[in-house]
């Protein structure tokens, strides 16, 4: 469980942080050149499951060593963490991919859905990030 946790996460960290190292160069594109680039999304939204996956299995992970402070708190962040970006998705993100049909095309306001987009990826990407260093952490102090 340990092992599945840990790259359940990292898997889960390492696409948030695709999104984060992209922004610079996308956050100013024209919107045809948006448009183009968001395509090659398409498919990663079977990355869903495995950051689902990650959160209930630190979850799982956490109440199996409540007996174990250092483990139990570490996997319980780390859980906690990735469920937080799990609602990032699906209620800021997840409305930007309908409201856009996952950028097949972009309403009058499309610059507006881009930020909330491009941002709400950062957030998630933060939230990873703690929620992985937290569980290695964890699992290096644990017994």
């Amino acid at each position: 469980m340990r092992v599945a946790s840990l790259i359940l996460t990292a898997v889960a960290m390492a696409s948030a942080l695709a999104h984060v190292f992209e922004l610079p160069n996308k956050i100013n594109l024209s919107r045809s050149e948006y448009l183009t680039v968001q395509k090659l999304y398409r498919g990663w939204a079977l990355l869903a499951v495995v950051v689902f996956s990650a959160a209930v299995v630190t979850m799982v992970l956490a109440l199996a060593n409540w007996k174990e402070p250092r483990l139990f708190t570490g996997a319980l962040i780390s859980s906690l963490c990735v469920a937080a970006s799990l609602f990032i998705f699906a209620f800021i993100t997840y409305p930007v991919n309908q409201a856009t049909a996952n950028w097949t095309f972009s309403p009058s306001n499309w610059e507006t859905l881009r930020r909330r987009w491009e941002y709400s990826h950062l957030a998630s990407a933060c939230l990873d990030v703690v929620a992985f260093i937290t569980l290695v952490v964890a699992l290096m102090r644990a017994r």
